[in-house]
């Protein structure tokens, strides 16, 4: 399966048998017959600098030795099946919208990339590109969601996997796993929700319309404060009227450590809730790893 693979993949693929989620601080990882024991390794300061422009890992034999901690080798066994999850920060991710779109799969890649190429600020021909179409109901336009990642980006992370033995068959992005997740408080029925997500200074904002990711921005805020997240939830209930016709019903947090939840919910002017998981406490290091998890638990 390509890098970034399309999430349908976890409906038809048996799971493998690592989850690991990188984060600039460390790796979330759980073996997915045992989804409730979420382990965590700390990276020596400096190992990583997550960025989409060029290769992340700063200190590729703290990089390593970790991974060779955590997942040893195991004798002559063959290799072992894993799913990586990378920062949200290390890939770009855009939802564009076409008037068609084609269904060969080598047709809707070029198309993607030609569309794509403006949005990332790094040559589209060193990249790996994954595409999902999203009808809209009821009218003309499909709306494309484009996941983008350097390739000396996603090789560097998957080189260490792989000399320990574990073959990644699916490589994804945080923000996009962290999706499965919701909180108890559900929104109304057929409303709009907003999904933010911070880890460290990175803030991922995803528009969700059902099961259809309609927008999403990633950025790297400036200081980490209420103001700047405003910044960014404004235009995007913006957005949401503008383009979807109707307020979203919520804004889910993940991340966001001791948020006043009815002052923002009075500020902005729709309830706030932080989201949950079926297996233990969402923190920013292990949403992505956390959502993943619950989908295979639906399954």
């Amino acid at each position: 399966m390509s890098i970034l693979g399309k999430l349908k993949a976890l409906v038809t693929d048996p799971p493998p048998e690592f989850v690991f989620e990188i984060s600039e601080s460390g790796i979330a990882w759980a073996r997915t017959a045992e989804p409730g024991l979420i382990e965590w390794r700390a990276l020596p300061p400096g190992t990583l600098d997550i960025t989409p422009l060029r290769d992340n890992i700063l200190n590729h034999v703290a990089f390593r030795d970790a991974i060779a901690a955590i997942a040893p080798r195991n004798g002559n066994r063959g290799l072992r099946r894993a799913a990586l999850i990378l920062p949200d920060y290390a890939a770009r991710i855009a939802v564009m919208d076409f008037d068609t779109f084609p269904s060969d799969a080598a047709e809707q890649q070029a198309l993607a990339r030609f569309r794509v190429k403006r949005a990332v600020p790094f040559d589209i021909e060193a990249a790996i590109v994954a595409c999902h179409a999203q009808p809209r109901a009821g009218a003309k336009k499909v709306d494309v969601a484009i996941a983008v990642v350097r390739q000396d980006v996603a090789a560097h992370y998957e080189a260490p996997f792989q000399a320990a033995g574990l073959h990644c068959g699916l490589v994804t992005v945080s923000a996009l796993q962290a999706l499965a997740l919701a909180p108890e408080e559900g929104p109304p029925e057929a409303a709009p929700v907003i999904l933010a997500k911070l880890s460290g200074r990175v803030l991922a904002v995803s528009l969700l319309d059902g099961a259809s990711l309609r927008m999403f921005r990633c950025v790297e805020l400036p200081a980490l404060d209420e103001r700047e997240v405003f910044d960014i939830l404004i235009p995007t209930l913006a957005f949401a009227e503008d383009e979807l016709g109707a307020r979203p019903g919520a804004l889910w947090l993940s991340g966001f450590p001791a948020t006043p939840l009815g002052e923002w919910a009075k500020a902005l002017g729709l309830p706030v809730h932080e989201v949950r998981s079926r297996l233990g406490p969402v923190r920013e290091t292990n949403a992505g790893l956390l959502g993943y998890l619950e989908s295979l638990e639906d399954r």
